[in-house]
């Protein structure tokens, strides 16, 4: 489904260059449950960034099914990225100047054909699944964390998303709100068997994970936490 080939990324900064990924390859099957793990600046984030399109590697390739993303352009790309893949982040990113219901139904109003009262019944079904049914009304300011990661779960959710990426989605949650959103994101993987990849410093999350990937010093190994 998702194939990464012998990607290189390289970050200039005047005449210095730093290596953050060496000729790394990955594949990622279908309903795939998968962790990438390893130390802070190893290049996780970054390999989710190339994996998901919002990032081309300096050499290599990433293709999904058979599509090469590095030879899309910007608005092939953002229409992959709205209709076939979801985001979560450590940081919500919700809009403040809307509320809870409001933000979910972004990404479908980005679509051609759209009804909205079709749409809204499907927000609301996102987010009566995540038990927000009662804060559907309430801004971003008016949810604790755990509450706006809900948010930002059923907004990514809201196209159907063949592949969820996920960078840090418990880093910012207590244990228990963590502990939450781990249970979640393995539910979504067993009953819709949506393709789940995740970057995470939590060993809980990455072990409720079915594979896991290191990265060490810009090379991908399968292995453990």
């Amino acid at each position: 489904m998702l194939r990464a080939n012998k990607i290189t990324k390289v970050y200039f900064n005047g005449t210095k260059e730093l290596c953050v990924l060496k000729e790394s390859s990955l594949q990622i099957a279908k309903g795939e449950f998968l962790s990438i793990v390893g130390p802070s600046g190893a290049g996780k984030s970054t390999l989710l960034h190339i994996l998901s399109g919002l990032d081309d590697p300096t050499q290599g390739s990433v293709f999904l099914d058979d599509f090469c993303l590095s030879n899309l352009d910007d608005m092939e790309k953002a229409m992959i990225r709205n209709t076939r893949f979801g985001f979560v982040f450590q940081f919500y990113h919700l809009l403040r100047e809307f509320n809870a219901l409001e933000n979910v139904l972004m990404p479908g109003l980005l679509k051609k054909g759209i009804d909205i009262k079709e749409l809204k019944k499907k927000a609301l079904g996102l987010l009566g699944d995540l038990g927000l049914s009662e804060r559907v009304k309430h801004r971003p300011s008016e949810l604790s964390g755990g509450e706006q990661q809900r948010v930002a779960i059923a907004r990514a959710l809201m196209n159907d998303p063949e592949i969820l990426f996920c960078d840090e989605p418990t880093g910012n949650l207590d244990h228990a709100s963590g502990k939450q959103i781990s249970e979640m994101l393995s539910r979504l993987n067993q009953t819709k068997k949506t393709t789940v990849v995740i970057v995470t410093h939590s060993r809980e999350l990455a072990i409720g994970s079915r594979r896991i990937i290191n990265i060490l010093d810009g090379s991908i190994t399968e292995g453990s936490c």
